[in-house]
């Protein structure tokens, strides 16, 4: 059996910049986000149910407009579960698939909602959150996208709060400093998870 750990977090506390230190060191990373990018892209197996179901307002050059969804399935609950019933059996397929298939010695598999998704903590032998002071994750998205700081706390009162997230951890990176604060807390980490792996 693959030893592996959930990477959670909220939008921007810097899970992808985590699961890059992971992976640097040999993990095998399976993201959630990657898989359903990879569905949603031009040619991607997710497009044909996103036509049927949505039509072709939602697709920009055969891919995904996810600008446009975002803003639908946020005004639209109804949507947002039609769209999540598409995509959500596809990535958990698509995540096994590569957890079986991973070669490192041990696998990083990061699933932002992972605390509220019980099939995914059934997955996972251990849950690592990565957490940063709810500005610095405000301050992080709007420097990534171009969503206003209103719009980014309107995300993250969508998401569990970092309270119920901190109590789900078994491991928790604390990642409000510089990268390399983060590379030394992933180092030891990366450590403890060899020696449970049994590498």
């Amino acid at each position: 059996m693959k030893f592996v750990v959930g990477l959670t977090g909220g939008i921007g506390s810097g899970k992808s910049a985590a699961a890059d230190e992971f992976a640097a060191l040999g993990a095998t990373v399976v993201d959630t986000d990657a898989i359903s990018r990879e569905l949603t892209e031009t040619g991607g197996a997710a497009m044909a149910g996103i036509e049927r179901i949505f039509g072709m307002d939602f697709i920009s050059a055969g891919a995904l407009n996810r600008k446009r969804m975002r803003e639908h399935v946020f005004a639209d609950p109804a949507a947002k579960r039609a769209l999540e019933a598409l995509l959500h059996p596809m990535i958990r397929e698509e995540s096994a698939r590569r957890i079986a298939a991973a070669a490192g010695p041990y696998v990083v598999h990061v699933v932002p909602l992972l605390v509220e998704s019980p099939d995914y903590r059934q997955r996972v032998d251990r849950v690592l959150v990565v957490d940063a002071p709810e500005e610095t994750q405000v301050e992080r998205v709007r420097a990534r996208s171009q969503l206003s700081a209103d719009e980014v706390r309107a995300i993250m009162r969508g998401q569990i709060s970092r309270a119920e997230r901190l109590a789900a951890a078994d491991d928790v990176i604390d990642n409000r400093g510089s990268r390399d604060a983060l590379r030394k807390q992933v180092g030891a980490l990366h450590r403890k998870y060899l020696q449970f792996a049994g590498k």
